[in-house]
């Protein structure tokens, strides 16, 4: 059975970019033999989340959509939250995303990229907490303390102590940062997106730590003026 890991990493190789995929390009791209993708494909399809084209690749199906539908209608300030999400990353030129928590699981909900940012589109869908700026945010505003910790790079939180020392300061400053904690060469800047009152997701861009580090002053200002735009609006 593909555990849900697997299933999530396979759905999310597909993207406006990249509709489909034939058996031996996927593989190439999840870096795994094509008998393991050709399984992953076909378990994915007969559960009714992808379909076969006539050429002989897989597209996502309509059933995504559906699932998609149902689970937004359920969240009333959805639609505003993408585009939202839309317009960071058409302004900052970079990667921009939306992530909620399920349980103690940052999940990205949303990426979206300009064609000029500087890292291609991530595929991960659950995000480690402590190593990332939108699990830094909703943690810190859920009051959760992590199980564990990911020490993905040497840059990554692995203390209780500098744990506690990073969400002071998230709630001080109300953003998060992750300076190559996750990915070496990449850094993420994440806000808290409130309705009602409530945080309910961390928004934010993603881009190379050279450019990042380059303009965060610059970067930062134009992320925190367009979230508090739209709160404002």
């Amino acid at each position: 059975m593909l555990s849900l890991q697997k299933a999530a990493s396979i759905l999310g190789a597909f993207s406006a970019e990249q509709p489909e995929w034939g058996v031996r390009a996927l593989a190439a791209h999840l870096t795994v033999p094509r008998a393991t993708a050709h399984a992953y494909l076909a378990g994915l399809t007969d559960a009714g989340f992808l379909r076969r084209t006539p050429a002989g690749k897989y597209r996502l199906s309509w059933h995504i959509a559906e699932m998609g539908a149902h689970l937004t209608s359920a969240l009333p300030w959805f639609p505003d939250a993408r585009a939202l999400i839309t317009r960071l990353a058409l302004e900052v030129r970079s990667v921009a995303f939306l992530c909620i928590l399920e349980g103690e699981e940052v999940v990205c909900a949303i990426r979206e990229r300009h064609p000029d940012a500087d890292i291609d589109l991530p595929l991960d869908i659950y995000l480690p907490a402590t190593a990332t700026a939108s699990g830094k945010i909703l943690y810190a505003h859920a009051d959760l303390q992590p199980r564990e910790f990911a020490a993905l790079t040497v840059n990554s939180i692995t203390t209780s102590d500098e744990w506690r020392t990073e969400v002071a300061r998230v709630r001080r400053r109300g953003y998060a940062y992750s300076i190559e904690e996750w990915i070496m060469g990449q850094c993420t800047l994440g806000v808290p997106y409130r309705h009602g009152g409530q945080v309910v997701a961390a928004i934010g861009v993603q881009m190379s730590a050279r450019r990042y580090l380059r303009e965060e002053r610059s970067i930062r200002e134009r992320v925190l003026s367009i979230v508090q735009e739209e709160d404002r609006g």
